[in-house]
Order: structure tokens, then C-alpha cells, then sequence
């Protein structure tokens, strides 16, 4: 694990604006030279923070209109098997291990209402499944996002190796 500074989430919120800004584009934008960026971005994909540029997709503009999160209780020590039983359902776009009542959160899409019915129906099926909860997702007011908390965490950070850190009590550390 390494620490951010502020100089760091500029950069990672620049590509996350724009993937595909050149390193040019991203040192004029931040004031900052080549080589630095070239450098920080080197820094973040080699410690695993930043590890690919992936395009953002509007699944509802693909005809996928509907999306749910579907809560499964799966039977104690079946998790790992159950999970890649989930991997090959392709209406299956990510699954959290979580607490509480169900011990896995599914998102998942489909083009319809009845693609749902058919796709918790084949969830259900899975081995090991006890029970399931759905949540029909409406809209997304706020889509995943990670830079306000990234922003917050470097806050009293400094900008670079240059800027001395300071405490939050105002100290210089």
C-alpha cells in the first residue's frame, strides 16, 4: 500500500475523466512535467491502485434496460463454488461478499423484466443457494464514483514530495 497526496488524485481524476489523455495533455492540465506524470503513473499501476483504463458504458443504450441487486443466503463453506457458478452466468456483472442476512450482493442486468424472472430463476437453481431478496434498481441518482473519497483522504496531504506533510492539527509533521 503506498500513500496518495493531492498531486496523485488530480492525476487519477484526469484519467478517470478521460482515459485516454496523453501524458502532454495531463502535465499542461496539472501544471506539472512529463516526466512527473509519466512517473506517478508508472507508481500507481505498478502498487495496484490505478490498474487499467476500462471505457464507461451506458448499458440502458445497449438495449440492457433492466438491472437488479439480488441478495443470496448460500449454505456455509459453498461460497467459493457458488461464486464461480455466478462467474459463468453472463447477466452477472459483479458479486460482494457481504454481512447480515445474505451472505452475497449480485448485480446483475438483463434486456427485460421476464430475462430477470429467468435469470433469478437461474440463480435459485445454483447448488447451495437458500434463499434470494431482489431489488430492482429504478435509476442511479449517483453512480459509483471513488474521487470525492480520494480527494477527502488527501485533503492534508500536500502536493507532492515537495509540499511538508502536515498533521490535522495544523502541525508540520
Amino acid at each position: 500500500m503506498i500513500s496518495l497526496d493531492q498531486l496523485d488524485v488530480r492525476l487519477l481524476d484526469v484519467l478517470s475523466r478521460d482515459a485516454r489523455a496523453g501524458v502532454v495533455e495531463i502535465a499542461t492540465e496539472l501544471g506539472i512535467a512529463r516526466n512527473t506524470v509519466q512517473a506517478r503513473r508508472r507508481r500507481l499501476e505498478d502498487s495496484g491502485i490505478l490498474t487499467g483504463f476500462r471505457p464507461s458504458l451506458d448499458l440502458a443504450q445497449a438495449g440492457v434496460t433492466t438491472q437488479a441487486f439480488i441478495g443470496l443466503e448460500v449454505q456455509q463453506g459453498r461460497l467459493a463454488e457458488i461464486v464461480a457458478a455466478l462467474a459463468r452466468i453472463p447477466y452477472v456483472l459483479e458479486v460482494h461478499a457481504t454481512t447480515g442476512r445474505e451472505d452475497l450482493l449480485v448485480r446483475a442486468a438483463t434486456v427485460s423484466e421476464a430475462g430477470l424472472q429467468q435469470l433469478i430463476e437461474q440463480i435459485v437453481a445454483v447448488d447451495g443457494v437458500v434463499h434470494s431478496t431482489t431489488t430492482l434498481a429504478l435509476t442511479t441518482p449517483l453512480p459509483y464514483r471513488v474521487m470525492p473519497l480520494l480527494k477527502e483522504m488527501t485533503r492534508d496531504a500536500g502536493w507532492g514530495r515537495s509540499t511538508p506533510a502536515i498533521d490535522p492539527s495544523g502541525e508540520l509533521a
